[in-house]
C-alpha cells in the first residue's frame, strides 16, 4: 500500500472556498490495529486453513497426534505472523502521518492533511482507492502499491498476495455540519469511490 510520508509534511496549497475543514483529529493506533485485523481476517480466514487441512491430511490415512500437533502450530504460526504484519503499520515511520492529530481540508482536486497553518500534505484523490461508511466513520484506502515498486521474488509474492489495508479515519463528528458531510459523499461519489446508494443517518 501507499503510506503517507512523514517527511512529505510541507507548505501546501488550501482547500477551494467550496472545499470542507474539519476539525482536529487524531486516531489511536490501537483503534486502528484492531479495525485493520478485523479487516484482513475477515477477508483472509481461509489461509489459515490451508496448512491446517494440508498437515491434517496424512492423520486420516495414518493417525498421529505429530501431524495434529503439527497443523495447530502452523496454522497459529501463520495466524501470528499475518497478525504481526498487520500491526506493523503502526510501528514503522511511513505510516506516522495516520496517527499525528491533524486537521483535514477536502475538495475536488486533494485531501490536504495538516498538522497546523503551515505543514500540510496532500493526498490526490487517484491515491484513493475506495471509500467505505461505517457507522460513525468513514475509511479511505488508499491504493495498493503498483508492481514495479514491489521487491522481486518471494517478497514481491508475498507483498501482493497479503496486503495490508491502509486506511485514513474519518469520524462523522470532526466535520463541522450535516452541510459538510453531504458535499464530502457528493465529492467521493463524482471520484466513484462511493456507491450511489450508501448514505449516511448521522448529524453532526
Amino acid at each position: 500500500m501507499q503510506r503517507p510520508n512523514q517527511k512529505g509534511f510541507r507548505t501546501a496549497q488550501g482547500p477551494s472556498p467550496q472545499g470542507i475543514r474539519t476539525k482536529k483529529y487524531q486516531l489511536d493506533k490501537e483503534k486502528y490495529t484492531r479495525m485493520a485485523l478485523v479487516k484482513v481476517w475477515r477477508h483472509d480466514w481461509w489461509y489459515a486453513l490451508i496448512p491446517l487441512v494440508l498437515l491434517l491430511l496424512p492423520a486420516l490415512f495414518s493417525f498421529s497426534w505429530w501431524w495434529v500437533t503439527a497443523a495447530i502450530i502452523v496454522t497459529l504460526l501463520f495466524v501470528l505472523l499475518r497478525s504481526a504484519q498487520v500491526m506493523g503499520v503502526t510501528q514503522v515511520e511511513q505510516g506516522n502521518p495516520l496517527f499525528e492529530k491533524l486537521n483535514y481540508e477536502i475538495d475536488n482536486r486533494q485531501i490536504l492533511m495538516k498538522r497546523n497553518e503551515r505543514e500540510g500534505m496532500a493526498l490526490n484523490w487517484d491515491m484513493i482507492q475506495k471509500a467505505e461508511v461505517q457507522t460513525e466513520a468513514y475509511l479511505l484506502y488508499l491504493q495498493p502499491a503498483a508492481d514495479a515498486q514491489l521487491p522481486g521474488g518471494w517478497k514481491g509474492w508475498v507483498a501482493r498476495n497479503f496486503q495490508t489495508p491502509i486506511f485514513i479515519h474519518l469520524p462523522f463528528r470532526i466535520f463541522n455540519s450535516t452541510n459538510d458531510i453531504k458535499l464530502f459523499e457528493s465529492i467521493l461519489r463524482r471520484k466513484n469511490l462511493l456507491a450511489s446508494n450508501t448514505t449516511t443517518s448521522t448529524t453532526t
